[in-house]
């Protein structure tokens, strides 16, 4: 199966940005531990800063399964969201933090009612969880 595993604004931080919340642990590094257990599948990462990019990779439609984390996106994207619905194939939206617990605004996701479930605060550990998912 290949999964695309696709993370949003500010995601390229992981392992420095604000690590109280996020943890220590770049995404390189999480990305190489998937590999490893799930050997069997290709995982393919994909991080984008900008909007339209997320979207444009999402409608490239060459993958089994998706794993997105939004970032800030997750609270406001229509438009992502919007591309999420269109999507036919099983996917999951990943929060590395849990975002009930934090500011009022990070508490409502768009993008979520278009995915098949979401994960939160499950640290790092969710796109594992996420992938595990998927394999079901």
């Amino acid at each position: 199966m290949k999964v695309l595993i696709v993370n949003g604004p500010n995601l390229n931080l992981l392992g420095t940005r604000e690590p109280e919340i996020y943890g220590s642990t770049s995404m390189e590094s999480c990305l190489d531990k998937l590999r490893s257990e799930f050997t069997s599948d290709e995982l393919e990462y994909y991080q984008s800063n900008i909007e339209g990019e997320i979207i444009n990779r999402l409608q490239e439609d060459n993958f089994d399964a998706l794993v997105i984390n939004p970032g800030a996106y997750t609270h406001y994207s229509y438009a992502i969201s919007d591309c999420l619905k269109n999507i036919r194939k099983p996917k999951i939206e990943v929060h590395i933090s849990n975002i009930y617990k934090r500011e009022e605004f990070r508490q409502k996701s768009v993008t979520a009612a278009n995915t098949d479930a979401v994960l939160s605060g499950f640290g790092m550990d969710g796109y594992r969880l996420a992938i595990l998912s998927l394999k079901k």
